[in-house]
């Protein structure tokens, strides 16, 4: 048995030898192509640093107020008077041809607008009762009314906005801006997530890095108490204590970085360093107290330690300040199967003062220029009725976002919709073509910014995608 034993011994450390020591066998040449392909380890230390993009962005950062569950376009960006006149119809046969809903019979009867429109802004753009303050802001925006894509179930539909793929893996467009373009600040993440309402039915996955390293993924920041859990340290241990076990630690992390490049090495570094560093910045940008009682009326926040999308929206405008490249607000809200009246009303009620007022901030401050703000869901809802007489199903043929900022035309409608809001009629925006017009104003050919993984070249856009010419300046 004890020879068995020693011969079995033997084979375990002649094999640990070759995979250790032999440097052409196939954990060699396995670090020879990671090395090669993911860089040096001091250029992987560098990764947040700031980047140059391809040519002269017109954007530097980013702000995404996502309305995950489907905002329904019908009662606020897209008027369908005809809608309105045939309601509790029959669509027209021709009109389903090959279509497939969600969740209702697609014969449902028509439901016409429960909502009035007027035009406002110089622009003369149509916008709903239910959204006065961004009416206000008509001139600034640029509204786009034929949205299009693939999916038609929320997590899926999230996840495609978002990352460009319906499936999980994938690099978020925060992500890979972040890639791209590295941070400006020294003592915040530089893609910071905020979250109101509930969490969105794609979860993590809308703001993860998928294949990227984990120094480009977004960070969530908690609503009360510390922005991140344990960001405080505990009673009896102070913060040279703290900095000296953080120096030590990053030292033996060093010296495995230094010998096998491993990019989650650097990630780990990284996140403890920022962790050390948001003990400090993390408490003042959360303190809204700094700011005048007028601005925080302006974006409707009656309590500033409530947390909410209000709130949220200054949080945004206080991280872009501070430099940070891309902050998106997650508000999933908008699911309107039924109760669409009184729920899609108190839905505007929460948001629609704290959007417009962000874009007035940022114009106040004379950053909007420079800044991409985008306002978007998943997909549309149906103009045929579900959930009885006051609710409709998910649609994806046809949604509507508005952009401000960041080289987008301003006071601009782009697209439209058939008589009834079931097609696009006119100049169809697909996913692919939103996410590749915004790379295109942070500085980037979308075709060109690339990641290798698994013997392949990704991209968000994956291999779709035209840039909207019509949306810009």
């Amino acid at each position: 048995m004890n020879n068995e034993i020693q011969i079995e011994q033997s084979k375990l450390l002649r094999r640990r030898w070759f995979f250790r020591d032999c440097g052409l066998g196939m954990a060699g040449m396995a670090l020879a192509s990671m090395i090669s392909r993911d860089a040096s380890a001091e250029e992987i230390t560098r990764a947040l640093a700031p980047k140059l993009p391809h040519f002269a962005p017109k954007a530097k950062r980013v702000v995404y107020l996502f309305q995950a569950g489907a905002p329904s376009q019908l009662e606020m960006f897209d008027p369908k008077p005809e809608l309105t006149k045939r309601d509790g119809q029959l669509p027209p046969k021709d009109l389903l041809k090959d279509y497939r809903a969600a969740f209702i019979d697609p014969n449902s009867a028509l439901l016409g607008g429960k909502y009035k429109f007027s035009k406002h802004g110089q622009c003369g753009m149509d916008i709903s009762e239910l959204l006065p303050h961004t009416a206000k802001i008509a001139d600034d925006i640029c509204l786009i009314r034929s949205m299009t894509t693939d999916a038609v179930n929320h997590a899926p539909a999230q996840i495609l906005m978002n990352t460009g793929s319906q499936q999980f893996g994938r690099p978020s467009f925060g992500s890979w801006s972040l890639y791209g373009l590295g941070s400006e600040s020294e003592n915040l993440p530089g893609y910071v997530v905020l979250t109101s309402a509930k969490g969105t039915s794609g979860g993590a996955s809308n703001y993860g890095c998928g294949f990227l390293p984990t120094v480009y993924g977004g960070v969530p920041f908690r609503g009360t108490g510390d922005p991140v859990l344990y960001l405080s340290n505990p009673p009896g241990y102070d913060r040279q204590a703290q900095r000296d076990s953080l120096d030590t630690l990053n030292e033996l992390n060093q010296l495995t970085l230094n010998e096998i490049a491993d990019p989650e090495t650097a990630a780990r570094i990284q996140s403890y360093e920022s962790a050390y560093q948001l003990q400090s910045s993390a408490p003042e940008l959360m303190d809204l107290s700094q700011e005048p009682q007028h601005v925080l009326d302006a974006y409707g926040i009656k309590d500033a330690s409530v947390s909410n999308f209000a709130r949220n929206c200054l949080l945004a405008r206080r991280l872009l300040e501070r430099d940070v490249r891309f902050v998106q607000l997650f508000h999933e809200a908008w699911d309107q199967h039924n109760n669409l009246t009184k729920a899609l009303k108190n839905n505007c009620e929460e948001t629609d003062q704290p959007a417009a007022a962000l874009v007035r901030d940022l114009k106040r401050l004379g950053m909007l220029d420079e800044t991409l703000v985008i306002w978007a869901g998943e997909f549309g809802r149906t103009p045929m009725v579900q959930g009885g007489d006051d609710g409709r199903d998910h649609h994806n043929r046809c949604f509507s976002v508005w952009l401000a900022g960041g080289g987008i035309k301003p006071g601009y409608i782009h697209g439209a919709t058939d008589e009834l809001g079931f097609n696009v009629t006119e100049n169809p925006v697909h996913v692919h073509d939103l996410n590749a017009t915004l790379l295109h104003q942070l500085g980037f050919d979308h075709e060109k910014l690339t990641y290798r993984f698994q013997g392949r070249d990704f991209r968000l856009t994956d291999v779709h995608g035209t840039v909207v010419k019509d949306l810009l300046i």
